[in-house]
């Protein structure tokens, strides 16, 4: 490869123009390599986010191990299943609680409540606000509760809270009425 076309290659590799690319090549005795270095250096190409080298002169890409790039879609399918089974495992390890008067009156699965939302979403919720009038207290234990999940336990209890207000105020307006 003559001079002029190491100039070139130099110039298309590294985005310089021909005179940085001739000065490089210049400086580094017309090695290609080491005038590439010679640009790092000198701040006019940013060097590569990972390093790799090569005897071959022609090739400059990066090949990567095919068993790193490819994964097969039974493979997906595979990590997607051990992910839902252990959600799912995580959901039958914690429960939804409802409480009255300090005394917990039942336990269910988060798994279970899911399906039950799922499936009968308009008895449900209905229910779970009716509870509320009735002094019904829920919560989330188990042994993955997080800090998340004691957000949401006092997001809970701030709703019954609140149920417990709106009770209170009817309660009042209607001893007023009969006075």
């Amino acid at each position: 490869m003559d001079n002029f076309e190491k100039v070139e290659k130099l110039r298309e590799h590294a985005n310089v123009s021909y005179e940085e690319a001739k000065q490089a090549l210049e400086n580094s005795n017309w090695d290609i390599l080491d005038a590439m270095i010679y640009l790092e250096q000198s701040g006019k190409v940013h060097g590569p986010e990972q390093a790799s080298y090569t005897t071959q002169a022609e090739k400059v890409k990066i090949e990567l191990d095919e068993k790193e790039c490819k994964s097969t879609f039974s493979d997906n399918l595979k990590r997607f299943g051990d992910w839902c089974l252990g959600l799912i495992d995580k959901g039958n390890n914690n429960s939804f609680c409802v409480e009255r008067e300090d005394r917990e009156i039942f336990r269910v699965p988060i798994t279970l409540l899911i399906v039950l939302m799922f499936f009968s979403f308009w008895v449900v919720v209905p229910l779970l606000v009716i509870g509320l009038f009735f002094d019904m207290r829920y919560h989330f234990s188990g042994s993955n509760v997080r800090s998340v999940d004691i957000d949401i336990n006092k997001a809970m209890d701030s709703a019954a809270d609140a149920a417990e207000s709106i009770k209170n105020e009817f309660g009042s307006a209607a001893k007023e009425e009969e006075k």
